[in-house]
């Protein structure tokens, strides 16, 4: 099973959500550069949703940019709470395409989030260096979501905080998301977030 087919199956958040900490939360995310990382067993959109969930809790604009058809089942975000007609989404055909997306995106201020679904792709030094000084300014969260195993190198050393994303199943319904922390210029990486996901029907 692909990553999106499953990492989108984990959409559904229980009913009771734990509080994120203060590093993996909006507020803490602000005016850096981070990648979600995973292979086939990533719930690095499931994280990337709660993210998303955060800032719409709080009524913050977040946009998600991903190539073509590469991107999260909707159907399976708002089950998890995400408001689709207030998440602007833009598709884009190529990579280029994503950097020069989500640099009109950053210079305009509008958002607080930005999630950049680039898979496999790399993105240039210039470009993440660009990305970087606009979310500075202007106090944005930009989540890079890649396809890489863990012992695989970041985007580039600009990066402030690298996750890798697994999951497993927990229970006949259910399954642990958790967030290993591999890279985190802000404090000492290796923290760990766990969060109980449970499957959609039809999945099992």
């Amino acid at each position: 099973m692909s990553r999106h087919a499953v990492s989108a199956a984990l959409r559904r958040w229980r009913e009771i959500e734990p509080a994120a900490p203060s590093e993996w939360s909006l507020a803490g995310l602000a005016g850096r550069l981070v990648e979600l990382s995973g292979a086939e067993d990533s719930a690095a959109l499931t994280f990337a949703c709660g993210l998303v969930r955060q800032a719409q809790l709080l009524d913050e604009p977040a946009a998600w940019v991903a190539v073509a058809a590469e991107t999260f089942y909707p159907p399976d975000a708002a089950a998890g709470g995400v408001d689709l007609e207030a998440l602007a989404v833009v598709r884009v055909p190529d990579p280029r395409g994503l950097v020069r997306a989500a640099d009109q995106l950053a210079r305009s201020g509008a958002f607080s989030l930005l999630v950049l679904d680039v898979g496999p792709h790399r993105i240039a030094m210039a470009a993440l260096s660009r990305l970087r000084g606009l979310a500075q300014k202007h106090k944005t969260a930009v989540v890079f979501l890649t396809d890489k195993p863990a012992r695989a190198p970041s985007l580039g050393s600009l990066i402030s905080l690298r996750g890798q994303a697994l999951q497993r199943r927990s229970g006949r319904d259910e399954f642990t998301c958790e967030l290993r922390v591999l890279k985190d210029k802000r404090r000492a990486p290796g923290w760990v977030i766990e969060e109980i996901c449970g499957g959609p029907s039809g999945l099992h």
